[in-house]
């Protein structure tokens, strides 16, 4: 509280009107390890915005206790000029009073942004607060040879999903004579709200919701219908019914989950584009299959959509430098250098400019997947003031009924439905 009531003094004309210098060099955070491939392409976009425009700009790539040290620097009103963080972190960052609002309609080059990516940067109250950088989906990742030496076929139905799950636990695809495989990698941590982050595409990919846009600005709790409690027992199944899960999925977090797949310990891994690289490069690109969900039995298909925004935050002193790079990293060329060509370190994933083409930049055919997913199928959460408690209740609550095979599905969403709609309220955007 006070640090939201601190920065809400950033919003005012007095921050605003802080003095203007363009050659101060303008601050650029990134939420990325530092020295990671990730971090080595936005530091070649940050030289070329500045080689480009001649504004001076430098790179920090943080990665643990991101948010932390954001919070912290915004205490002292001391925010970097530029922040990349996640579509889902505008709601919190807009709420705090630290964002500068973006006018879609003059934006340079606004009109070559996809409409989709744009839904992106508006908040709860409908305005922009962001300009879109970067894009991605979901898809399945399938063991290529794993599905060739069993005979299955490519999974067009949940059943199928269930079956090569199955298969790949009990038939021992790897041929090594031990039960050491199993069909799905879950990362069911409730650790960031993971387990609610990895449910969310198959609730969309089955026509369900975490809650129901009643009116501009307004939501009632929808996780607890039919559709959410169908997809919920699904997997709940997955894990309780068929036991084809790695045991440890209510413990693991991505990390830990991307190792598992590369370990040859599970066959289905239910992931985003950014992992085609590492996967290619560490099992090989002839054993990895990539498949768009197939549609759920209440609805789809569909997946989770997410991404990164460039943030222009109050109390710049180089504003028209804050913009500039906005622009430039929404551009072709910023998209392009930013996509790392056939390299492993992309920060645009999926590029938000429609003038680019990723098959035309990567060579790889499996990232056409994610985009036709992303352009045709995906849907981003709620934007709602701050969506991060609704993820943290919704995977506490999820991790619960997947850890205990005597839970009630059903009970167990009503009770979260009910946490929704408090958090709505409390939010004020309750209502129908």
């Amino acid at each position: 509280m006070i640090v939201a009531v601190t920065l809400a003094g950033c919003s005012s004309t007095s921050m605003l009107n802080v003095p203007q210098d363009p050659r101060a060099e303008l601050q650029v955070w990134l939420r990325e390890p530092p020295g990671s491939a990730a971090a080595r392409t936005a530091d070649r976009l940050v030289k070329a915005f500045s080689a480009r425009t001649g504004y001076k700009a430098q790179l920090t790539a943080l990665y643990e206790n991101f948010e932390t040290k954001l919070q912290q620097q915004a205490a002292y009103r001391q925010l970097p000029d530029v922040v990349i963080n996640d579509t889902e972190k505008l709601g919190s960052m807009q709420s705090q009073g630290w964002l500068v609002p973006i006018d879609r309609a003059t934006f340079p080059g606004g009109d070559q942004i996809a409409d989709r990516a744009w839904q992106a940067a508006r908040a709860a109250n409908g305005n922009y607060y962001a300009v879109p950088l970067t894009a991605h989906t979901f898809a399945l990742f399938v063991r290529a040879d794993w599905r060739a030496k069993l005979g299955l076929p490519v999974p067009t139905t949940w059943d199928d999903i269930v079956d090569m799950a199955i298969a790949f636990t009990t038939r021992d695809p790897d041929g090594d004579g031990r039960a050491d495989t199993y069909g799905l990698v879950v990362p069911g941590t409730t650790t960031r709200g993971y387990m609610a982050w990895y449910f969310a595409s198959y609730l969309y990919d089955n026509g369900g919701e975490f809650l129901a846009n009643t009116q501009p600005g307004r939501w009632v709790p929808a996780i607890n219908d039919a559709k959410g409690v169908q997809a919920a027992a699904w997997l709940k199944d997955l894990f309780c019914r068929y036991h084809v899960v790695n045991p440890d999925a209510v413990d693991l977090d991505t990390s830990r989950a991307h190792d598992t797949f590369e370990k040859n310990l599970g066959g289905i891994y239910l992931t985003g584009p950014y992992m085609l690289p590492r996967f290619v490069k560490s099992m090989g690109p002839s054993r990895i299959e990539v498949f768009p969900l197939p549609a759920g039995p209440g609805g789809g298909p569909n997946a989770l959509a997410e991404g990164e925004n460039v943030y222009l935050t109050m109390g710049s002193r180089n504003r028209a430098a804050q913009l500039a790079f906005a622009q430039f990293a929404a551009s072709v060329e910023g998209q392009t250098l930013a996509m790392d060509a056939n390299g492993n370190g992309p920060v645009v994933r999926l590029p938000v400019n429609t003038k680019v083409d990723v098959g035309a930049i990567r060579t790889d055919p499996r990232w056409k997947t994610f985009q036709h997913v992303y352009a045709t199928d995906s849907t981003y959460v709620p934007s709602v003031p701050n969506w991060a408690p609704f993820r943290q209740m919704a995977a506490d609550t999820l991790n619960g009924v997947m850890a205990n095979c005597g839970s009630d599905v059903k009970g167990s969403l009503d009770k979260l439905a009910a946490q929704f709609a408090a958090e709505l309220k409390r939010q004020n955007v309750y209502g129908g």
